[in-house]
Order: structure tokens, then sequence, then C-alpha cells
């Protein structure tokens, strides 16, 4: 039989206070020590948060596209080993996101970008994007 009880100690725990929405990231205070490619795809990929309009989302996924492209493949393994765990993963993302719409040469770009990243990520950063809620 199960025991009856009447505590209402889970009534206390404010779950507003963790919605994913209202998130805050602290930002670094130290100087950027990226070099300039690195800061570029630093910048570009955590410019653009996760929720927009769908017009905004395709500039943003464009735009990111266009800037990996942009790189050379002998400086593809040094920028992304420059990103941290939540930057490959947000890379991945934006990878994933460019395969389901290829245009031209996209894919072959974006494969490498995903062997280097896998390389950084691990399957880890693979599973954490393929059962994300939140989209790029």
């Amino acid at each position: 039989m199960s025991k009856n009880t009447v505590s209402a100690r889970f009534r206390r725990v404010d779950v507003d206070e963790y919605d994913e929405n209202k998130f805050v990231d602290e930002e670094d205070g130290g100087e950027n020590q990226l070099g300039p490619d690195e800061a570029e795809v630093d910048s570009f990929i955590r410019q653009y948060p996760l929720y927009y309009k769908h017009s905004e989302l395709d500039r943003a996924e464009g735009l990111v596209l266009k800037v990996l492209s942009a790189f050379k493949s002998s400086d593809i393994e040094k920028a992304v080993q420059s990103l941290d765990k939540n930057g490959v993963d947000l890379l991945m993302k934006y990878i994933y996101k460019g395969f389901e719409r290829p245009s031209e040469n996209s894919s072959a770009v974006l494969l490498q970008w995903h062997e280097k990243a896998l390389t950084a990520g691990g399957v880890g950063s693979i599973v954490r994007v393929l059962t994300a809620r939140k989209t790029v």
C-alpha cells in the first residue's frame, strides 16, 4: 500500500527560475585570445541566438554557411579546436542545418567541418545536437 504524505515541500521550488528562455550567459571579462579566423567563427556562431523569426534564421544560417565556406581546409581544424564544448555543439547544429538545405558545394565543405567537429566534440556532440529541443 502506498503511504499518503501530506508534504508540501515540493511546492517551494520556483520552477520559473529554471526556464531555459530566461538563461543569461555571463560574459568573459578577459580579452579574446583567438586568432582572426577563429575569432570570426566564434563571433558568427555565438552572435545568432537559437530563436529567431524564419527570415532572420535563414539569413543567420546563410551567413554562417558563407563564413564556414570561406575557410581554407588547412585552417578548419585550428578554428574548431579554439571552440569550447558548447561552441562545438553549436557549430554541429549549424552543420546539420546546412545539411538540411544543401547548396552548391556546401555539402563538401560541411563534411570537412563535421569531421573536425566530431574529432573535437566526439559522438556526444552529435547526440546532444540530435536530441536538443532548441535548433538553429
